[in-house]
């Protein structure tokens, strides 16, 4: 299928932590095929620039608008300004999130793990609150909710406790929000990563401990891979949808016992 003829234009977007890493990926993978996208994260100047380069490499609109989605005020603040400006959401990427230091269970404080929640689990309700409710109301009615779950939401790795189960509730929060969505024509899916390259994966590729207590460094792919899988999952009309998909390096030591 040609880039034109899957361009999917008018409809819109929003990526949390859309500035960096992962997101920035699928920001410009939603952006090149013709959606309008929204990028939102706590730090408006890594924001900007982002949206005026993706602007740039893409030739479609990108906006930027700064939010803490652990706040139940940004997100609302956010979820605003997306309604005032386009009047409807289209599609919610679930991205942001953040882990620990990889301590043993019994050394992260209350803090660290209050943080992970916020970030990954509590920012990810509170969106698809705010998308809920817009996409109920909007006219066409409905949308997709797109969560990022990890291949931590499967398997831990060794001192991981905050993200892992932070990455085990977005798997219930998913199919909570995918029954619940049925009768407005939500629909929501979950991507499961295992190691896309990114700044946050540059140790994976050095070296990390493995559950055996060895260390070993592991194989990582391009996020455009991501940004691929997202985009499919994103165009798919709203009678259907892909519940979960996992995407991973291939020779990573996931599948097994190594």
């Amino acid at each position: 299928m040609s880039e034109d003829t899957n361009r999917m234009t008018g409809k819109i977007a929003l990526v949390t932590g859309g500035g960096t890493g992962v997101g920035r990926a699928i920001a410009r993978g939603l952006a090149k095929a013709g959606y309008v996208v929204v990028i939102t994260g706590r730090r408006l100047d890594v924001l900007e620039t982002a949206a005026r380069e993706l602007r740039d490499e893409t030739g479609t609109a990108v906006h930027a608008i700064s939010a803490d989605i652990g706040n139940p005020d940004a997100v609302k603040a956010l979820f605003d300004q997306i309604s005032e400006k386009f009047g409807r959401l289209d599609v919610l990427v679930n991205n942001a999130g953040m882990s620990a230091p990889g301590v043993p269970l019994e050394e992260i404080s209350f803090e660290q793990w209050s943080n992970v929640v916020s970030a990954n689990l509590t920012g990810a309700f509170l969106c698809t609150q705010g998308a809920f409710r817009l996409m109920k109301a909007q006219n066409p009615r409905g949308g997709r909710i797109i969560n990022n779950g990890s291949i931590s939401a499967t398997t831990p790795r060794p001192n991981s406790s905050p993200y892992t189960a932070t990455k085990h509730a977005i798997t219930g929060l998913t199919k909570s929000t995918a029954l619940d969505g049925r009768d407005f024509d939500i629909a929501c899916g979950q991507i499961d990563i295992g190691n896309a390259a990114t700044d946050m994966t540059k140790k994976i590729a050095a070296g990390v401990i493995q559950a055996n207590g060895s260390m070993a460094a592991e194989p990582t792919i391009d996020s455009r891979h991501i940004a691929d899988a997202v985009v499919y999952m994103a165009g798919l009309p709203l009678d259907a949808n892909v519940l979960t998909m996992t995407v991973m390096a291939t020779k990573m030591p996931f599948v097994g016992r190594g």
